[in-house]
């Protein structure tokens, strides 16, 4: 992928900035009004905005998700968390999965996370779902 350098109208991109005023968010007021700006920029189609428009809204997004990870950090997943959750994105039920693990009984006790999921679990698992199998050990 070749990135092209757009030359910036340093006026009109000066006239957005301090219409916006971005800066390191410290709190929720910050943040919504930022988000509001950022939402506002997407609602365009990409190439009806300006240079400048992206340039703005690349830093926004920056902003807001530096915001977001230091004010709602994700914690790592637990095997159990992250099969679950794949099933649910996939609206996989236990029938769909207990093939897996051999037997009906083996996928319900890791299913309701009484057995750990086994090395040779977690491969067939990251075949089947596409992943690592380190998502599920």
């Amino acid at each position: 992928m070749t990135s092209v350098a757009v030359a910036l109208d340093e006026k009109k991109y000066a006239r957005l900035l301090s219409r916006t005023l971005p800066a390191r968010i410290t709190n929720d007021t910050e943040y919504k009004r930022l988000l509001a700006e950022t939402e506002r920029l997407m609602e365009k189609e990409e190439e009806e905005l300006s240079p400048e428009e992206h340039t703005l809204l690349d830093l926004l997004v920056t902003l807001v998700e530096q915001y977001e990870e230091q004010r709602y950090p994700i914690g790592p997943a637990t095997p159990h968390e992250m099969l679950h959750h794949l099933m649910e994105a996939r609206d996989l039920t236990h029938k769909d999965v207990w093939p897996l693990f051999g037997s009906k009984g083996v996928a319900s006790e890791v299913l309701n996370g009484k057995r750990a999921i086994s090395k040779a679990q977690a491969k067939k698992l990251a075949k089947f779902f596409h992943v690592s199998p380190a998502l599920f050990i």
